[in-house]
């Protein structure tokens, strides 16, 4: 009689409580990727007889196939929280990930737009009401270092204009609040005063939806597709040459508000990161800028 299938199902039902945990597709699909590379190279094996060698050999297996330092970052940490749920079930006495680290790769630092070029890409004039929407959302976007998935899972009452701030649901379900400045909350006020008279087959298309902040030209939610297609017709609309991309603005809010404050706890915060090491790239894009006024300004630095 064939052996009951161990590995193979553990990964099933640990799929199963992310989903229950209201981790996004996306996120339960990416697990679900490299915990299929764990099975694969393992074998649908007793998940308890694994040791660290075991994981380890995997890993440089992957490498050898060609993956990238960071995607095998993310590979591991998919397998080390797999173990850690085994381990929270008393499924396995340890987790033979911890302590394994993936090969270091040069860090690639995020795109972030010059203050000038977002001036550039978000000042100009906003003359219908779909263009009102793109104003709104981002501004709002590089005003409070919104992701994208944030900015699409807003509903009305997420915003509070007066208070001038918006509370979000970032990863994890986790949820903050952070402040909405004047520019953004200006062009939010004027989207929501078109958005109200937008005719009712457009606002009432998808009752799911009704209470989404912003709307995709059919009725329903914006997606996520359309986000990235109304950022590029802006790119283009304004001139601005850079690679833009929603992200982007994420990456353009805290790097300025770092250039500008020096706080990097607090742009953790509002970043909604969960640990400062993942803010502290930031500050390589602070001093590549700052790098980039010496080289402009220092007599001895200046190119002739």
């Amino acid at each position: 009689m064939p052996p009951t299938s161990l590995l193979a199902s553990r990964i099933d039902a640990f799929l199963t409580a992310l989903q229950a945990r209201q981790y996004s597709p996306a996120t339960v699909s990416t697990y679900a990727i490299d915990l299929a590379h764990l099975l694969q190279l393992v074998g649908d094996v007793d998940p308890a007889g694994l040791a660290a060698h075991d994981i380890r050999r995997a890993l440089a297996t992957l490498h050898a196939r060609g993956q990238r330092p960071k995607t095998l970052a993310r590979t591991l940490s998919a397998w080390r929280s797999f173990y850690n749920h085994l381990a929270r079930l008393g499924l396995v006495a340890a987790n033979p990930c911890l302590g394994l680290r993936p090969p270091k790769g040069d860090r690639k630092l995020p795109n972030a737009l010059s203050v000038d070029e977002m001036a550039k890409l978000l000042e100009g004039p906003a003359d219908d009401v779909w263009s009102l929407r793109d104003q709104a959302m981002f501004e709002l976007m590089y005003s409070s270092g919104l992701r994208r998935a944030e900015l699409i899972g807003l509903d009305l009452g997420d915003v509070d204009l007066a208070a001038g701030e918006v509370t979000l649901t970032g990863k994890g379900r986790k949820t903050r609040i952070v402040p909405v400045g004047r520019q953004a909350l200006d062009a939010l006020r004027n989207w929501l005063a078109q958005r109200a008279q937008l005719p009712t087959k457009v606002a009432t298309a998808a009752a799911s939806d009704t209470a989404a902040l912003f709307l995709g030209a059919r009725g329903g939610r914006i997606s996520a597709t359309a986000v990235r297609l109304a950022l590029n017709q802006l790119a283009v609309k304004h001139g601005v040459t850079a690679h833009v991309h929603p992200h982007a603005l994420r990456h353009s809010f805290a790097s300025h508000v770092l250039q500008s404050s020096g706080d990097l706890r607090a742009v953790q915060e509002m970043l909604g990161h969960a640990s400062l090491s993942t803010t502290q790239v930031y500050t390589h894009l602070d001093f590549q800028h700052l790098a980039q006024v010496y080289d402009r300004a220092h007599p001895r630095a200046r190119k002739k």
